[in-house]
Formats: structure tokens, C-alpha cells, sequence
């Protein structure tokens, strides 16, 4: 049975043409089927949180985008074009970036170090410290970064936060496109929490896409300009975030895959 998109009609505007998009993609894992036909698509410029409970499938859906699982079937298109996302790298050369919620962050190493772990830059044989300082900086300047004193500050005497900033800027660095953030305001206080959304919101407003998977209901409201909500396997709701969307439909839609009319119908949820 098909899904139901879930799409309020005449709700929010025209979001425009797809930045990347996903068609009827399904994964197993054995005999468990864990994608079940997802349509998923993100937005140029525009904030798309992901969000669902525990086992909803949404780390899945996430790390297929990434290159680290492949797909059973369905499509990938990005820019319009269909792609194949084979493996990290096919995903990274077309500008898709995760920061996933460990951030990946060596604490002995300062920013510029981390930032560019893995692809340093070199100049006549030697690492080019002062160009990579010089991106460092340009990079935290063009996502209006004024949490952190100094790009060469060790990581482990940054806030939570300010390792957050760094992260984001990390997977900017370079020709990010999309950038995909795994709960990047679990273990943050109020204070640190409104930086990095404000923070979330410049990336946007560059017109980077972003994908914000949350379980913060309050988050999502904030900042989302559209929400896709997963309820076991499936996208249950592909919604804008506009004056009809509240904390208590979201918390509907991902503990039982409907809110009033809008969702999976009953027999496709149960």
C-alpha cells in the first residue's frame, strides 16, 4: 500500500526545486525491514528537521544519505540529477557533511588542527599552518562565530557548545552543500543551546540545506522550516512549520504516526 505524504494541502509556500531527495528508498537488515518506501527531500537555504522516536529510523535513513549503508532500492537524486551514494566519499565529493553526536573532536589538538584533520594543507612540503589558519578563521567569520576566543585553543578547554561551533564549521569547510546535525543540542545548557541554533539558522541563511535531527520538540518549533516525521520505518508527515504545527501534533506524529488527519493511515501505522 502506498503511503500517504502527509503534506497539509495549500499549507506554507512552495519550497522550491529539491537540493537532494530521496525516492521510495527501502533497507533491510536481514529480515528486518527498516526503511519502508521513505520519500525524504531536503531544501536549499532551508532548515528540514528530522525527527521520530527511538527505532524510527531515522540514523538509518541518515548513514544511507552519508554512503554507509546502501540501499535495498529506491533513488537518490541531488541537484536533480540521480546519483549513487556508494560509499563516504561519493556522499562528501557532492557536498553531503554529517556531524554526528559524538562530534568526532580530537581534545589534544586544537581548532585549526581539528578542523583540518585528515586533509591538511601543505606548502612546498611543510603543513601551511598559516593557511589553515587563515580558513579557520574565514570559515568560524562566515557563520558570524563569536563564542571562540582563539582558532588556536585546545578542544578540551572549550564548552559544549563552542565544540559544537567548531564541528559545524568543521563539516563546512570546503564545499558542504548539505549538512546533516545529529542532536547538536542534547548535553547543552539553555545558554549554549540558543548560541548553536542561532548558529544552525546562519548556515541556513548561507544557503547551505541543513538537516536537523532532534528529539527536542521546542528546538524544532524554533528553527525548522520544514519537519519530516518517521514513525517505524516510514515518513509519517512531511509538513512546513507554520502557525498549525504544535509541540503536542509533533509528539503525535512520532509516537503513532498520525496527528488528526494528517499522517500513515491506521492500518499502514499499526
Amino acid at each position: 500500500m502506498n503511503q500517504p505524504s502527509g503534506v497539509l494541502e495549500g499549507s506554507g509556500t512552495d519550497p522550491g526545486q529539491p537540493l537532494l531527495e530521496a525516492d521510495r528508498v527501502n533497507k533491510s537488515f536481514g529480515p528486518v525491514k527498516v526503511l519502508h518506501d521513505v520519500e525524504f527531500r531536503v531544501y536549499p537555504g532551508k532548515i528540514t528537521a528530522l525527527i521520530g522516536d527511538n527505532g524510527a529510523g531515522k540514523s538509518t535513513l541518515v548513514k544511507c544519505l552519508a554512503g554507509i549503508h546502501s540501499t535495498d532500492s529506491g533513488v537518490f537524486r541531488f541537484d536533480g540529477v540521480e546519483v549513487e551514494l556508494n560509499g563516504p566519499k561519493d556522499a562528501t565529493a557532492l557536498g553531503i557533511k554529517v556531524v554526528y553526536q559524538d562530534l568526532a573532536l580530537c581534545e589534544n589538538l586544537d581548532i585549526v588542527q581539528n578542523m583540518f584533520l585528515g586533509r591538511e594543507l601543505t606548502k612546498r612540503g611543510m603543513l601551511d599552518e598559516h593557511g589553515m589558519e587563515m580558513a579557520a578563521r574565514e570559515t568560524l567569520a562566515s557563520l558570524s562565530v563569536r563564542t571562540v576566543k582563539s582558532v588556536r585553543q585546545q578542544v578540551s578547554s572549550l564548552s559544549g557548545g563552542q565544540r559544537q561551533t567548531v564541528a559545524i564549521a568543521k563539516a563546512v569547510l570546503g564545499n558542504a552543500k548539505l549538512v546533516i546535525l545529529d542532536e547538536p543540542t542534547a548535553a547543552l545548557g539553555v545558554a549554549q543551546t540558543e548560541q548553536v541554533l542561532d548558529l544552525v539558522k546562519r548556515l541556513a541563511a548561507s544557503g547551505v540545506a541543513v538537516v536537523l535531527i532532534s528529539h527536542n520538540m521546542n528546538d524544532v518549533l524554533q528553527v525548522a522550516d520544514r519537519v519530516s516525521a518517521m514513525y517505524l520505518g516510514r515518513i509519517a508527515a512531511d509538513l512546513p512549520n507554520d502557525d498549525t504545527m504544535t509541540r503536542e501534533s509533533l509528539v503525535q506524529l512520532i509516537t503513532s504516526g498520525s496527528s488528526g488527519d494528517i499522517g500513515l493511515a491506521e492500518e499502514v501505522a499499526e
